[in-house]
């Protein structure tokens, strides 16, 4: 397929997925030790999780002149968001057959960025499923031919960043959740397909952008130097930018 055929269809591709997201993205925007979302703000239950994260009740209120249950992040930044994301993908990896593993895995971890960046909360049946199936798909295009990385260097960055995370978590738990360790296994098991450079680099990567987010903050006193930030976007980020270099020079 033409290069620029293939990152449109990842790019339109990554906009359906993106509006699938916005009411999963609201139903698990609970606070920590709180149950996921049933219902909106208006207290009226909702049916499923994926598609836009509105409320036909509240909506047909609103028709009326009342006042509605506005909820759960807006559906074009989510739509935009993945389908830049697939789209540079398909651009930094071309025709290789682990594209369809990044492409099914894109709207899943922007999905744990919105989440994160909402309540600081990185879910168990994201994070945990988001290793096992980076894990099982990268296991099945080490099969296809004409794949450019390695399913054994895949396991390993999974289980040195998921271990280097727990580390950290165990010398500042109110620095670094539990989640953040979780999510950590999917990201190594990504970046670690391309290799331990690879893996370096996206993790560098997330730990200089977490840094340089808290420190605007601190400096426009938004946040003091203990203050605790959402980690898991910059995790993911930084697994984006690597794997987007380890996909490109591979």
């Amino acid at each position: 397929m033409n290069t620029g055929l293939l990152i449109i269809a990842a790019a339109l591709w990554g906009a359906a997925a993106g509006s699938f997201l916005p009411r999963a993205a609201y139903r698990f925007s609970a606070p920590a030790g709180e149950p996921w979302h049933d219902s909106c703000p208006g207290g009226h239950a909702l049916k499923g999780w994926l598609g836009r994260a509105s409320c036909p009740e509240c909506e047909g209120a609103a028709a009326k002149g009342a006042e509605a249950a506005v909820h759960g992040p807006r559906t074009t930044p989510l739509v935009i968001a993945t389908a830049l994301v697939c789209a540079a993908l398909a651009a930094a990896t071309g025709t290789r057959p682990e594209l369809g593993v990044w492409l099914l895995l894109a709207p899943v971890g922007v999905l744990l960025t919105a989440v994160d960046f909402r309540v600081r909360r990185l879910p168990d049946p994201l994070t945990l499923p988001f290793a096992g199936a980076a894990l099982a798909l990268l296991g099945l295009t080490a099969l296809v031919p004409e794949h450019a990385g390695e399913w054994t260097t895949a396991l390993l960055g999974s289980l040195a960043l998921g271990g280097g995370y727990f580390v950290l978590f165990l010398i500042n738990p109110a620095g670094m959740g539990f989640g953040d360790v979780k999510l950590a296994l999917g990201t190594g098991a990504v970046l670690g397909w391309y290799g331990w450079p690879t893996v370096m680099l996206g993790t560098f990567a997330g730990f200089l952008l977490g840094a340089l987010y808290g420190g605007a903050l601190v400096v426009a006193r938004r946040a003091s130097r203990k203050t605790a930030i959402a980690f898991g976007p910059f995790l993911i980020t930084g697994a984006l930018l690597g794997l987007l270099v380890g996909a490109y020079t591979a």
